[in-house]
């Protein structure tokens, strides 16, 4: 299919890596892949194998970039570094999630962390000459980079759109005023994390799209199901 939007394997999470590419391969010829999981990339011996462009979404679940414990952040970074290696073989460009505090009175602290982070992984991305995107979060609990107001604290890392969670946190309007280089789409309701299609949630995807094209950023799909990704490419191939 010659669809202009890439799909992320998140869809395809609790199949093995080398179906969901082939089912994928199928749609697009982008893929995000989820380093996680049945995902989980130990080399690019099997992206190789197929004729795709990639984006890789670094591990998330089991590392904290803005972790107080510094061997937890030291560790953190080092396994971003490590999906960065693998990405540089493909030519693909990583998403990295900004990382949490575990408590609310931490957060500034939590940022401090965080950017000594940043640094680093600047340092290695540049080194292996691939780009980086940090992405904007969800409501989930204590986690960094929910509301527009934060991005100065990225600096001048690439930054990730995530459309669903802005809308998760009623700031999609204010995200859209910002560059972005990287961009997810999902819908919701505005209550819950859904990851659903497009066109099931309360999203203006018509007002998103045309922003989204003015950036240039290709979009990747990012919806929970392989179903909800081919109801996700008619709606949106129909704006």
């Amino acid at each position: 299919m010659g669809t202009a939007f890439g799909i992320s394997s998140f869809c395809l999470h609790d199949r093995p890596l080398s179906e969901a590419l082939e089912r994928l391969s199928e749609l697009t010829r982008v893929v995000e892949v989820m380093d996680e999981g049945c995902h989980r990339l130990h080399d690019t011996e099997l992206l190789e194998t197929f004729d795709l462009e990639y984006t890789i979404h670094a591990p998330s679940r089991g590392v904290n970039l803005a972790s107080l414990l510094e061997p937890v952040r030291r560790a953190s970074v080092e396994v971003t570094i490590g999906c960065f290696s693998l990405a540089a073989r493909v030519g693909a460009g990583v998403v990295v999630h900004p990382g949490y505090c575990a408590w609310a009175h931490e957060r500034t602290e939590a940022w401090g962390q965080f950017r000594r982070s940043l640094q680093e992984l600047k340092a290695g991305a540049s080194d292996l000459s691939i780009p980086f995107y940090v992405e904007n979060m969800g409501d989930w609990g204590y986690f960094l980079l929910k509301t527009p107001d934060e991005l100065p604290l990225i600096e001048d890392a690439g930054f990730a759109l995530d459309v669903g969670h802005a809308h998760q946190n009623h700031a999609l309007e204010g995200f859209l005023q910002a560059r972005f280089d990287h961009v997810h789409l999902h819908d919701n309701d505005g209550t819950t994390d859904a990851h659903a299609p497009v066109g099931e949630g309360t999203i203006d995807f018509a007002a998103v799209m045309e922003v989204v094209q003015r950036n240039g950023a290709r979009p990747i799909i990012e919806v929970g199901t392989l179903e909800g990704v081919v109801s996700s490419l008619r709606a949106l191939e129909g704006l």
